[in-house]
């Protein structure tokens, strides 16, 4: 789809301003609008111009009337004009980028990925082509294993937590220095019970991190590639289908040519009187030409009806993917906010754990200490003096 600017508003698209809540409006390639739920992502279209109610099964969706879609590779004077106005890539029809205007956007502005994935790209790695859809697949894929990704880094900061507080209360309970007396034995035995607290501390956030952060991050739609495969598995059967329908119409517009050939040359030779066939092998002719031309427009109208399904199954599953990746960005958002919040919180319980060795150290007297520490260990008080003849 390509961008464009955007035509003036019709009678039918003024509907579109008073629609139910919860449903918006798109044009399919064909110059059909249809309507998606945004919620319930049902999708379909309705005679009236107006959504179909989500009491209305999907398969309610009107497919457009055989000839709105160019018929891919017709021949005689409409074969012509199919290969301006259109083109067909990897059996998917396309405007002609040199005589059709540039489409509107279904979400202008919004860099949807219903709008930008609809051509196949070249693999990097191979030969081959990528589907646009593959490509949206492989993203949220790649957001699924980012997320185990970071709920595993989560897990590792669990565990140097863990081997800290463990280590904390280990030190803690070391006797070194234990003898030092006074009000400066009292601020380092209180050092070292605010290893203990702090230690407390960190197993505590440990358990949070993990209840509160990895957890939800590990846990976070545990199917999630189990759907993404039916997913890829539904679009992917509607793409062969697409496929198939394509390869019956050059079957059959070859079966034309064929037939329009030798009708061609069978006149010819009753012209010039190369032949004895007869004017009835002429109308014989003519006949298999004729349901040779309704075969190809049945397959076109069955192929048109194909591309059409994948179409709209494609807008609703993208924007659901798209939906899906807006929702996973925004759960681990929070759950980072959540550890960033439950950090904040460590860093002031650590502090209101020194706070009791702060008001200690700043009570550490040098000469109370040696007052007391005289007192209790003094062996006398009577200096000596000179020695008398």
């Amino acid at each position: 789809m390509k961008p464009g600017m955007v035509p003036p508003q019709t009678a039918e698209e003024s509907q579109t301003s008073l629609l139910p809540p919860g449903w918006q409006s798109y044009l399919s390639p064909q110059g059909r609008r249809y309507y998606v739920n945004t919620t319930t992502n049902v999708n379909g279209y309705h005679s009236s111009g107006t959504p179909v109610h989500q009491s209305e099964p999907v398969h309610m969706s009107l497919r457009k009337p055989t000839g709105d879609f160019q018929n891919p590779g017709s021949p005689s004077p409409g074969k012509k004009q199919s290969k301006e106005s259109t083109i067909t890539i990897n059996c998917v029809t396309f405007p002609h980028p040199d005589t059709m205007p540039e489409q509107q956007l279904l979400k202008p502005t919004e860099w949807s990925y219903c709008d930008y994935f609809w051509a196949d790209k070249k693999d990097p790695q191979g030969n081959g082509t990528v589907a646009g859809f593959e490509i949206l697949l492989q993203k949220q894929l790649k957001g699924k294993q980012m997320q185990k990704e970071m709920s595993e880094f989560i897990r590792e900061r669990i565990k140097i937590e863990e081997e800290y507080a463990k280590n904390l209360a280990k030190l803690s309970q070391n006797s070194l220095a234990a003898q030092e007396e006074g009000s400066l034995g009292e601020a380092w035995a209180q050092v070292k019970k605010s290893l203990a607290d702090e230690a407390e501390v960190h197993l505590k956030f440990s358990s949070k991190l993990h209840s509160e952060v990895e957890k939800p991050l590990m846990n976070f739609r545990e199917n999630f590639k189990k759907d993404m495969k039916k997913c890829d598995h539904h679009i992917a059967d509607l793409r062969k289908q697409l496929a198939s329908r394509y390869a019956s119409v050059e079957k059959a517009r070859k079966a034309l040519t064929e037939r329009q050939k030798d009708l061609e040359m069978k006149t010819q030779q009753l012209e010039i009187k190369l032949s004895n066939k007869t004017e009835e092998d002429i109308k014989k002719a003519r006949r298999k030409s004729t349901q040779a031309g309704d075969d190809l427009m049945r397959c076109v109208d069955l192929y048109n009806q194909a591309q059409s399904k994948w179409f709209e199954e494609m807008v609703t599953t993208t924007l659901e993917l798209e939906r899906l990746e807006v929702e996973r960005v925004e759960m681990i958002r929070q759950h980072l906010c959540q550890y960033t919040q439950l950090r904040h919180e460590t860093d002031m319980f650590n502090q209101s754990t020194v706070e009791p060795v702060d008001q200690l150290l700043r009570k550490v007297d040098p000469a109370k200490d040696r007052e007391l520490w005289v007192k209790e260990h003094k062996t006398g008080d009577i200096r000596p003096v000179d020695m008398e003849i």
